[in-house]
């Protein structure tokens, strides 16, 4: 068994939103420390709120179901987003402020390894937790292709609701396979650096070229799953825009 953290009254870590997302993180490391020692059917909702030194009912009004508590920082992160977006400069390009807003996914990750890897073992591991994290991949996708089409509404291009999905996949594509990476190797390497690299791939890939004579070259995508890696996709886009190479097998 892993040591309990330390005992917080509800009344008192609840009273602020600061208090409040303190005890959102406090049950979910609870949570990953006793799904980790344990196993995940063998952990129940009173051990987690035990351990996390509140109640069963203080432990159901910050979240539906034991599911839930892994990805206790979800909608904080999606608020951030939101916030990324609201604050960014509008002659910025589109595509680099989403890459920079889904960039905060990994900043959280980075946060707190030891966490992060136990939760990537558990998803592995479990059915239900990996369903849920394909959920909250999409739901950052959403938020993402939301702020492109507005953008791309307000430059007056064509077709902005699909331009807005293709490119919010692809970016989606880039963050999992960084994040993915870097916590298979054990949150070895430089994932600042990574997805710095990954996100410049897909901000060149979808940005809007200028022919010689001065008009705008629209830019051709093929359009994918949020699993496809992130190689795949930019051999893809490529391969439609005529820049070379073969197009990978579907």
């Amino acid at each position: 068994m892993t040591d309990a953290p330390r005992r917080v009254p509800a009344t008192r870590a609840g009273a602020t939103p600061a208090g409040r997302r303190r005890l959102r993180r406090a049950l979910a490391a609870a949570a990953v420390e006793l799904f980790a020692a344990n196993g995940y059917e063998a952990t129940t909702v009173d051990e987690i709120a035990a351990a996390a030194g509140v109640g069963r009912r203080t432990f159901f009004r910050y979240f539906e179901t034991k599911d839930d508590v892994l990805f206790a920082n979800h909608d904080e992160i999606v608020a951030e987003m939101e916030e990324v977006f609201a604050a960014a400069d509008p002659g910025r390009d589109p595509v680099e402020v989403a890459c920079a807003a889904v960039g905060l996914v990994l900043d959280s990750y980075a946060g707190d390894l030891d966490v992060s890897l136990k939760r990537f073992a558990l998803t592995r591991a479990v059915p239900s937790l990996r369903d849920k994290e394909v959920a909250t991949v999409d739901r950052y996708q959403r938020v993402l292709a939301r702020y492109l089409q507005a953008r791309f509404e307000d430059q007056g291009g064509e077709a902005a609701s699909l331009r807005a999905a293709v490119i919010a996949a692809a970016i989606a594509a880039a963050n999992n396979h960084v994040l993915r990476r870097w916590l298979r190797s054990g949150g070895k390497g430089d994932i600042k650096t990574a997805a710095a690299e990954a996100f410049a791939l897909v901000a060149d890939a979808f940005r809007t070229r200028t022919d010689a004579a001065g008009g705008d070259v629209a830019t051709v995508v093929a359009v994918m799953t949020t699993a496809t890696p992130l190689q795949q996709v930019l051999a893809e886009v490529r391969a439609a825009l005529g820049e070379g190479g073969e197009r990978p097998a579907s």
